[in-house]
């Protein structure tokens, strides 16, 4: 930072920040120029953001380029605040500003009385300071105890008895988030749950751009980018949001969840904490899919509450769970190599069944049963991909429904598994649908191999008790044929009711 002017007398002969282009620049035009040149370049707008190349990004970049003050509406776990987070990519690296400045006054045009004093009594030994990016992001969660003074400001009675003011006096003022994210951006969470009279607070900093304090007459002309999140049901609700704040919101742009299990995968993969240490990983990518259908399934499943959405949280602990459960089986039956099996996700009903918000019938089916349910579907869906349907496996079926059956503990070690595996006819050849050769580790070979069993399961080919038992399926009874006697019986008894001609 010593390579930067220390001075305000130093910084009026730096080439990096002329006052004519300090003075003008404000900082929506800031973002508009830093997004352009990120255009030009062809790259991704914001690094880390999967599945809105075309439907959000488009939308975002528009309000950036228009200057524009936007909100976010969409359901819980869709990337709200990483978005918001990401803005501070499209500012510049640093900036200069008055040291000591709550607000972070322009060292060419200060807004406070403190810093216009300041610049008159020493017009070149001003100290100047410089803010990052992240400093210049100011972010609140809306609860309805948030009150105005929280937001802008209120005087502070302590100041004024300490530095003889009086409560008038700017020199009282103790500034509230919205004046300390001045030359920056403002970002409130959950905009509905802030109560109707403070978002009427916010109305003059959005449409004439400046904030008044206490009803003193202190105006600051503050130079802010304000953005939103929101949940749409809330936002659209009557006594939510006011409709004047609605109208100065420069765009409403909608998020979404994945729109395909691609997308779905690739945030999970991106998000989930995997890189465990001691042990090597190595996830199946039928596993990956099972988890990540889990979440489409329970968004279209009818038990689940569609205003309050399944978040994309929801795959991502899952994910970390399953991998944990892996991880303490290796730990325990002293295997090298974590690889999840199906029977993880059933031990990761803790991550799943609190991220599900549940209709009535759910309620009345409880949340592991309806959680277990889901998994099972999303077993089947993977499978149907890998196999196209149920597939030849009669001759895995006929070993089980000639008395066959075998427990699938999840406790149990690959090689132990393994060597119960090897005796159903037929089971093993079928690994290649999953681009297995045969020849692959112990713990692969037994997740491949319990993932077919348990498609198996997942379309009533074969059983399986609670205790992971697997076992011939319950075959519907055929209806038992009739005797010679029995059938000339019927055949008297229909003519008899025939009506005469």
């Amino acid at each position: 930072m010593s390579d930067f002017p220390q001075t305000l007398g130093e910084l009026r002969h730096s080439r990096h920040f002329s006052e004519e282009r300090l003075r003008k620049r404000r900082v929506k035009d800031e973002m508009r120029e830093n997004l352009m040149q990120r255009l030009r370049s062809d790259g991704p707008v914001f690094a880390g953001i999967v599945g809105y190349e075309d439907t959000v990004m488009p939308q975002i970049v528009n309000a950036v380029l228009s200057r524009h003050n936007f909100i976010l509406l969409g359901l819980r776990g869709q990337a709200k605040s990483r978005i918001l987070r990401a803005l501070t990519t499209l500012l510049d690296p640093r900036i200069p500003y008055l040291s000591g400045c709550e607000i972070h006054d322009n060292p060419y045009d200060p807004l406070c009385s403190r810093c216009k004093q300041l610049v008159q009594e020493d017009p070149e030994g001003a100290r100047i300071s410089y803010l990052t990016p992240e400093q210049r992001y100011v972010e609140k969660l809306a609860t309805p105890d948030v009150t105005i003074a929280d937001l802008i400001g209120d005087i502070d009675p302590i100041k004024a008895a300490k530095g003889g003011h009086e409560l008038g006096s700017e020199y009282t003022v103790h500034y509230g988030l919205l004046p300390r994210a001045n030359r920056g951006i403002f970002a409130v969470n959950e905009l509905p749950d802030l109560a109707g009279k403070i978002q009427v607070g916010l109305f003059n900093i959005m449409q004439e751009g400046d904030v008044q304090i206490k009803g003193y007459p202190v105006r600051l002309p503050l130079d802010v980018a304000i953005v939103f999140t929101a949940n749409p049901e809330d936002y659209t609700a009557r006594g939510k949001i006011i409709t004047p704040l609605k109208d100065r919101i420069g765009s409403e742009i909608r998020t979404h969840y994945p729109a395909s299990l691609h997308e779905g995968l690739a945030i999970t993969a991106q998000e989930a904490w995997t890189q465990r240490d001691g042990y090597q990983l190595q996830v199946p990518p039928f596993v990956s899919e099972v988890i990540e259908q889990i979440a489409f399934v329970a968004r279209e499943d009818k038990r689940v509450d569609k205003r309050s959405g399944v978040s994309q949280r929801l795959p991502i602990s899952a994910m970390e769970n399953v991998i944990s459960n892996a991880e303490r089986r290796a730990v325990r039956s002293g295997e090298k190599i974590v690889v999840p099996r199906i029977g993880d996700i059933y031990a990761a009903l803790p991550a799943i069944t609190g991220k599900l918000e549940l209709e009535y019938e759910g309620e009345l089916k409880g949340a592991d049963n309806v959680s277990r349910e889901i998994i099972r579907a999303a077993i089947a869906r993977t499978y149907d991909g890998y196999f196209h349907g149920s597939g030849n496996m009669n001759q895995i079926v006929q070993w089980f429904d000639l008395g066959g059956e075998i427990q699938m503990r999840d406790s149990a070690g690959s090689q132990e598994m393994l060597h119960k595996l090897r005796s159903i006819q037929g089971l093993l050849d079928k690994l290649s649908a999953l681009n297995l050769t045969g020849k692959e580790p112990a713990e692969m070979l037994v997740s491949a191999a319990e993932f077919i069993l348990e498609g198996l399961h997942a379309h009533k080919k074969i059983g399986r008790s609670e205790e992971r038992t697997f076992t011939a399926g319950e075959k519907q009874p055929r209806p038992q044929k009739q005797s010679f006697r029995e059938e000339e019986d019927e055949r008297e008894f229909r003519r008899q009711r025939r009506p005469f001609n």
